[in-house]
């Protein structure tokens, strides 16, 4: 019963969560959000060239540039390289593990870091969930002044960089990936 009542209550709290900013879904780095797509502006920024490889190769590009609105928590070339892992999410045989990384770091609805931090704020826990699109909880948190997600087999990332506003959501540069990657023996 309780897993019914999560998946029930799930859509209510993304909707309440995008609405908590209050500041019109505006964040703090950008005013108007651009009229660029997820895709596009994962694809132009330099930072982001292994997850842009790894969106080609599950096939996930179009996903991107649709409708939305989702946050895409986007883990810098960095997070791959230090994942501990030899894993080639860019390899076509890795096509589906590929998907499936993406899906966790994808949550639907557009949340600025305004909107996480007053969530987080009001929910007097410390702690905030979100679903993400492959039906696990991410756990929002507070380090000092950084927001930090939490996956649910406890990899962690800080929200760094710039957030970018974008036609169909909003990137969130973080600095590890958010789940964690197989050990290589």
């Amino acid at each position: 019963m309780t897993r019914y009542l999560r998946w029930a209550l799930a859509p209510l709290a993304v909707l309440s969560l995008a609405a908590c900013g209050g500041d019109g879904g505006k964040s703090d780095s950008t005013t108007e959000p651009s009229s660029l797509t997820l895709a596009a502006t994962l694809q132009d920024d330099e930072a982001f060239g292994t997850l842009k490889q790894v969106l080609t190769n599950a096939g996930l590009i179009e996903v991107l540039e649709g409708t939305g609105p989702y946050t895409v928590f986007a883990p810098a070339d960095a997070a791959f390289t230090t994942a501990g892992s030899d894993t080639d999410f860019t390899a076509e045989a890795m096509r589906a593990p590929a998907a499936a990384l993406l899906r966790a770091h994808i949550v639907p609805g557009a949340l600025t870091r305004a909107d996480i931090g007053a969530a987080i704020d009001s929910g007097g826990t410390g702690t905030i969930q979100m679903r993400t699109m492959a039906d696990t909880l991410l756990s929002f948190t507070r380090d000092g002044d950084a927001l930090v997600v939490t996956a649910p087999d406890g990899a962690r990332a800080h929200l760094t960089g710039s957030e970018a506003l974008v036609r169909n959501g909003v990137v969130q540069p973080i600095d590890a990936l958010l789940i964690r990657p197989t050990p290589v023996d």
